[in-house]
């Protein structure tokens, strides 16, 4: 167990110093990052999902970018899940509202892994993705591998902790040089107002090497997921 701690808490130390001080002139103005997922349980162990995302540059203004995807889950275990998800994502020219033209318009294909722990009181999610992207700009591969690190707390008489603070850290790899291409880090607190709905608020920092898609440095991320049976 110790190894183990021990090579999370690397893993945040490397991530972390992939955000050096050289990268913040990329566009330090505060973007908006709003997401909408909806979940519903077919059985035991299926469930269909629905995703939106909205994002700008700048504090809601100079919207450049929405997404949307669905697919199914599969999870055989209370601690492993696999997915498989299928979306169309939208990347608009920087200045303005929905800037044509775009800078990338995308159809992506992706399975994904995510297997979850505890250490202690801590919970620790590790996602695994495969992305098949259909791009404006041609056919292009890329892998992502996060890392959360979250603590529940707080006391309820339903069964569950109503509040949620996390750290997490995603990194895109693709099999092309220069091979790295984002690194992706979160905070975030959550509240769940029920035992099927989670709302959540969280500042992200992104650091994009010589990538032509999604744009933008750091957002003030906001989201809401349910359960709809």
């Amino acid at each position: 167990m110790k190894y183990l701690n021990k090579f999370y808490y690397f893993f945040f130390l490397a991530s972390v110093y992939l955000l050096p001080s050289s990268i913040w002139p990329q566009n330090n103005s505060l973007g908006s990052w709003n997401i909408l997922n909806l979940k519903y349980k077919v059985s035991e162990k299926y469930t269909l999902f629905g995703e939106a995302q909205l994002r700008s540059l700048k504090f809601y203004d100079h919207f450049h970018y929405y997404e949307y995807k669905g697919g199914i889950t599969y999870q055989p275990y209370s601690n492993a899940t696999f997915s498989l998800g299928v979306g169309s994502y939208q990347t608009y020219k920087e200045g303005g509202n929905f800037e044509l033209p775009k800078n990338n318009a995308e159809i992506r294909v992706w399975p994904q892994v995510i297997l979850l722990q505890s250490v202690g009181r801590f919970q620790i999610e590790q996602r695994y993705r495969a992305e098949m992207r259909f791009t404006s700009n041609g056919y292009r591969n890329r892998f992502r591998y996060r890392m959360e690190l979250g603590k529940p707390f707080g006391n309820s008489d339903k069964g569950y902790k109503p509040y949620k603070i996390s750290l997490s850290n995603e990194l895109f790899f693709t099999n092309n040089e220069p091979y790295f291409e984002r690194n992706r880090f979160l905070i975030a607190w959550s509240y769940k107002p029920n035992k099927n709905s989670t709302l959540h608020i969280g500042y992200l920092h992104q650091f994009d090497y010589k990538i032509n898609d999604e744009t933008g440095a750091d957002f003030l991320q906001i989201g809401y997921s349910a359960n709809l049976n």
